[in-house]
């Protein structure tokens, strides 16, 4: 479980983040959506510690982020999965040593050993015998798929995901949507998704957080948030074509 209180977060005078509270559920899908500008990516830097917040307090379980020591910090840091909008793999390396590289990084084991752990996510991942492959190899799908398996190799007890179905076809993206679920419910993880794209509301938002101007206006359900009368919420989720289409089928069937 991760919570934060009253999170804010200015960029000169500039408030880009107007007293965030609120908790991600651990063991679920859990949602950060709003417009542009709404400050999604900010929060989610505040959480992995890239920004600084100048007030406020984030939980990682039962420990403050701002008052850990540096051992604290690099436990945190062994406990954090990221998958990262673009994928972020990288070029020059093969599969096996982009997915081999957080536990170089972080752990003492012997190659065997960490080879062993690189083909039982990759497997989870759906892709075997691609080890040797270099990522300009495989599809945008297959990289995006690639990158869970990096994230995960370390076992993480947080993975944070930063719009992963950018640049996808709507079927992979379901597919990509379908496997950080899957993962999250199976390891038990507290997982964070940072979306515009509203067919993951639909499909994995079972905790969904809307922000709109650095302000929490909303949070709730997948269901719940077809049966808000929030307008602000109403406003952005029905203008998506999708969504347009699921209410004009719920006015009729009424």
């Amino acid at each position: 479980m991760i919570k934060v209180d009253n999170i804010r977060k200015r960029f000169g005078e500039e408030e880009i983040l107007k007293g965030i509270t609120t908790t991600f559920d651990k063991g679920k899908t859990n949602l950060i959506i709003g417009q542009s500008g709404s400050g999604k990516t900010v929060l989610l830097k505040c959480l992995i510690g890239l920004f600084q917040p100048e007030e406020g307090l984030i939980y990682f379980e039962d420990k403050i982020l701002q008052e850990m020591n540096e051992e604290e910090h690099r436990v945190l840091r062994e406990d954090l999965g990221m998958l990262f909008q673009g994928g972020a793999l990288f070029d020059s390396m093969t599969i096996e040593e982009n997915v081999m590289f957080p536990l170089r990084m972080f752990t003492t084991q012997k190659k065997s050993e960490m080879l062993e752990r690189v083909n039982e996510v990759l497997k989870r991942v759906n892709l075997e015998n691609v080890n040797k492959k270099y990522p300009a190899e495989i599809s945008g799908g297959m990289q995006k798929r690639v990158s869970i398996a990096r994230a995960i190799v370390n076992n993480p007890k947080y993975l944070f995901c930063d719009e992963p179905n950018s640049g996808l076809d709507p079927k992979t993206a379901i597919v990509i949507d379908n496997l950080i679920q899957e993962i999250t419910h199976e390891y038990n993880i507290t997982t964070i998704v940072v979306t515009h794209d509203m067919n993951s509301v639909m499909e994995i938002g079972e905790k969904i957080v809307f922000l709109k101007n650095g302000t929490l206006v909303w949070q709730g359900t997948n269901e719940e948030i077809f049966k808000t009368d929030n307008e602000d919420v109403t406003s952005f989720v029905y203008s998506s074509d999708l969504f347009k289409k699921i209410r004009d089928i719920q006015i009729k069937e009424q």
